[in-house]
């Protein structure tokens, strides 16, 4: 169960990291109403589709953006239709892995971490989740 613990601090720690990330965006980018406007912008050219904002480093992609804060923690993120920020295991290994102490978590222990944060977290499709409102 101590695993399970791991991977639940773990994503508790992910989530925590794309809120910092939201506030400090929309700080420094005043036009940026929700961070899946980000996406939005680079298409447009309003802004760089990469580019380093505070202590953020971020790089536009596909349907979401990765950002990497200036300890070298990184935290990826798609974002849904309605423009909620969506996350798998993928992205939360990467940030676990990111981490100035790298932490790895196996599949099955994220998996049975995520279950176990319901209803903070929403699947919102196999194996994607989002932070409920």
């Amino acid at each position: 169960m101590e695993r399970v613990g791991a991977a639940r601090d773990l994503v508790l720690g992910y989530v925590r990291a794309l809120n910092a990330i939201d506030e400090a965006m929309k700080g420094a980018i005043p036009s940026l109403e929700r961070l899946a406007d980000i996406v939005g912008l680079a298409r447009s050219r309003w802004i760089s589709r990469s580019d380093h904002v505070g202590t953020y480093s971020y790089k536009v992609h596909g349907a979401g953006c990765r950002f990497v804060s200036d300890n070298g923690t990184e935290v990826d993120v798609d974002f849904a239709a309605d423009g909620s920020e969506i996350f798998d295991p993928w992205r939360l290994r990467g940030y676990g892995l990111s981490l100035p102490e790298p932490l790895e978590v196996t599949d099955q222990d994220m998996r049975s971490a995520v279950r176990s944060l319901q209803p903070l977290l929403n699947e919102v499709r196999p194996g994607w989740f989002s932070v409920a409102n």
